[in-house]
Parts: C-alpha cells; structure tokens; sequence
C-alpha cells in the first residue's frame, strides 16, 4: 500500500510502535453511472479496488446513484484514465483527506472544555465514553443502570446505559446503537448527545419526559469498540472500518453484514481483505453475536430499533438483502417520514427515506435485517447520518451538537409514532 508512516517511536525495550497511518494526497472522487453499461464497468473497477488501492467511502450500485471512492496519488490519474475510458466522469470532491483529518483532529482538540463536565461537542475516546457511562449512571441511578454485552475480541467489555422510568418491566423497549463501523465517529457522538439530553432534561422538558417514560432504553453508544478504541481509528488508522479478528493475513470483518439472516449474500464479500467481508460464517464475530443475543434476550417487548451510521442523510427500514419490500415497510416507512420531516424542521437538513437496499444499497447480513427479520422487532432502522459527502466520515465536531439535536427530535418523532402503532 502506499500509505505513508512517521517514523517509529523506539521504546525502552526496542521495540517499534508504528505511528499512524496517514493520507497525505489521497482525493475522493464522485462518479455517477449514467446507463447499465457505466455501472457495470464501475462494479468491475470497485472489485478489483486492490488494483489502484481505493477505498470506497459509498457505492449505491444503480443508475443515476453517485459512488464516492478515495484514491491514493498514486494512482488518482491511472483510475482518472480508466473511469473516463469506461464513458464516467469522476469529480473531486476531497481534495486532501488528510487535511481533512487534521482539521478534525484540530478543532477536536481545541473543543474547550469544563472540569468535571462532558462536552457533548467533542469526539471522544472509548475509555472517555465509558467514563461518561459510569458517571452519568451515578448522578442518575434512579432511572439508569449499566448494561455489559460481552467481550470483545481483543477483550474490551461492550457497554451501555439502561434508561427506566416507572414500572420498567411491563413497559417496551427501544434499542439504539452508534459506532458500529469504527470509522464513523458521528454516529457515537450523536448517539452520546441524545442520551444526554434524555437524561439532563427529563424533569424539565415534557416532551422528554414523554419520550423517556415511553419505552425501557437502551443505549450502546460504541459496538465496535476494538475498531473505534486507540488501537486503530484514534491512533493508527483513522479510515478503519471493520472489527479486529485475524482471517489469513486479513484482519477484520463488517460487522454489519455478519448478522445471521440472508448473511453473505448480495452486498457483502468472502473476500477477507474487503471492507464488506461478510465473515467466515454468520455470527463469526464476538461483538456481533453478543449484541444478538442481547437483543433476543429482550425481543418480546423490544418495538424499536436503530442503527446509527454515517454518511448519507438517510432514514431507512428492512430490507438489505433485497429490494422486495416486507409487509410492514408501510408502517415502517411513516415513522421514518415522520422523522426526516421532524429532523428537517430543526435545521433545514434534508434526509431521505423508504427501504435500505432501495435508498441506499443492497447489502445482506444487516442489523436491522436481522432484528426485523429473525428478532421480529417491527422497528427497525438503519440511519445514515451527516453529511452527504463534503467531509464524509471527517465530520467537524462542531456538527456534532446540530446533528444530535436534530436527530433528537427525528428520535422523539418516531417514538411517538411507534409507541402508538
């Protein structure tokens, strides 16, 4: 690969720690294929993405759906040539990534904060956040509770939040988690802003209150928590995406397409060095299966699901395998217009929303597959949040607390809705 390394920091016992891997020069290009030809030659190149090292940041794979592929120096005129040979024309829309990455890393860093306070504007570590899950479960222990899933496979505890008010047990439940593709730092923070404010203004805003007292919560602000932790996103490589299990001289699989329902089919790869590396077999990965059986554990009155991503700005419901719809995607489709049109009022931000393999890309072995599918969650999301392109998944923080505050009200929407259908 042609990524370019700092030097190594040669410890005491001399040993070689590699620095981070860094992007100088890499670009993003936004192809759009015009006709079924174009999007054949387009797949075909994106199969062999080894050939010219790209990385595909998203691919809708239909016509008239952009595709957005970053590409080393090395190669950014060679895929130029070869695009435009095959009748696309590639636009660029990041420049530099890792300028991108600096000025993230930058302003993150220059967030001021308040002792003793969590700033909410802020990315945070994994030990940060599990910090904040300690913490604020103290200063609420009336109507929080910690919940522990499992073991990663490098042996980091999964953790979230239990939020309950009132008679707990008799009540339903919604599910919520962030961070599942390690490389997607908004979906974390977002995810860690709304806990927040459920919490914070429970006894003063009665919309929260509503919203709160409605379901049993519980929130899992990172799944994949050996992608995200300083292992790889924070300090090695900010664009990892996968979990960190070993497979031949490979590492990592996509945790969502490892679920156990149409696992491995359309939209997801056996070849373990993809992004998309559906995994040796369903349910291969610790974190996945332990989210699972989480979930199954408490599926007789779980109602609602949602699976926080980025980028894109979409609002999506089952299925991912197809692009048949099921039998409740009506249902399912009203919660999602009512959020989109909820999360649109705060900010004028635009989502759309219908079914995943139609909105955004067929891809199989799903989390809101598998808890509609096999957990009969009716509810079930898939939510693709900032921005559509121009940072990707190197959001500034300061969009952090305008997307947890629009995706609040997004949340508040589709829970009145749900509660009531």
């Amino acid at each position: 690969m042609d990524f370019k390394f700092s030097l190594c920091l040669v410890v005491l016992l001399g040993t070689c720690l590699a620095q981070k891997i860094r992007y100088d020069g890499f670009s993003v290009l936004r192809v759009v294929p015009k006709t079924e030809k174009e999007l054949f030659a387009l797949k075909e190149i994106l199969d062999n993405n080894r050939q010219f090292e790209i990385d595909v940041w998203r691919f809708a794979g239909v016509v008239g759906k952009h595709a957005d592929i970053q590409v080393s120096p090395k190669y950014f005129l060679q895929l130029n040539q070869t695009l435009a040979e095959n009748g696309l024309s590639p636009k660029v829309t990041v420049r530099d990534v890792q300028k991108l990455i600096a000025e993230q890393e930058l302003k993150n860093h220059e967030v001021k904060e308040t002792a003793g306070v969590f700033e909410y504007g802020k990315y945070h570590t994994l030990d940060e956040v599990n910090n904040w899950i300690d913490n604020i479960t103290k200063y609420y222990p009336n109507i929080t509770t910690v919940f522990e899933i499992t073991k990663s496979y490098e042996g980091r505890t999964i953790r979230g939040i239990r939020i309950s008010t009132g008679e707990g047990n008799s009540k339903p439940s919604f599910f919520i988690e962030g961070g599942i593709h390690s490389r997607e730092w908004i979906s974390p923070a977002t995810v860690l802003y709304m806990a927040g404010q459920m919490l914070d203004r429970y006894s003063a805003d009665q919309r929260i209150k509503q919203l709160v007292d409605s379901f049993n919560w519980f929130i899992l602000p990172v799944f994949n928590v050996d992608g995200y932790m300083y292992e790889y996103t924070w300090t090695k490589n900010r664009n990892w995406r996968k979990t960190r299990s070993k497979h031949g001289l490979c590492t990592g699989v996509d945790p969502n397409r490892n679920w156990d329902y149409e696992w491995c089919k359309e939209g997801a790869s056996k070849d373990p060095c993809s992004d998309m590396y559906c995994g040796p077999k369903a349910f291969s990965e610790v974190e996945v299966k332990g989210v699972a059986d989480f979930i199954m554990k408490n599926s007789k009155m779980m109602k609602g699901f949602i699976d926080f991503h980025s980028f894109s700005q979409l609002w999506m419901s089952p299925w991912g395998y197809t692009t048949k719809l099921p039998p409740d995607f009506k249902d399912q489709d009203k919660g999602s217009e009512l959020a989109v049109e909820a999360l649109e009022k705060v900010f004028g931000t635009k989502y759309q929303h219908g079914s995943i393999a139609n909105t955004i890309y067929v891809a199989s072995g799903s989390s809101a597959d598998w808890t509609y599918g096999a957990a009969k969650v009716k509810y079930s999301y898939g939510v693709e949040l900032r921005d559509t392109g121009k940072y990707g998944f190197l959001l500034p923080p300061d969009q952090i607390i305008p997307s947890g505050k629009e995706t609040l009200e997004a949340l508040i929407a589709l829970a009145n809705f749900v509660v009531n259908n």
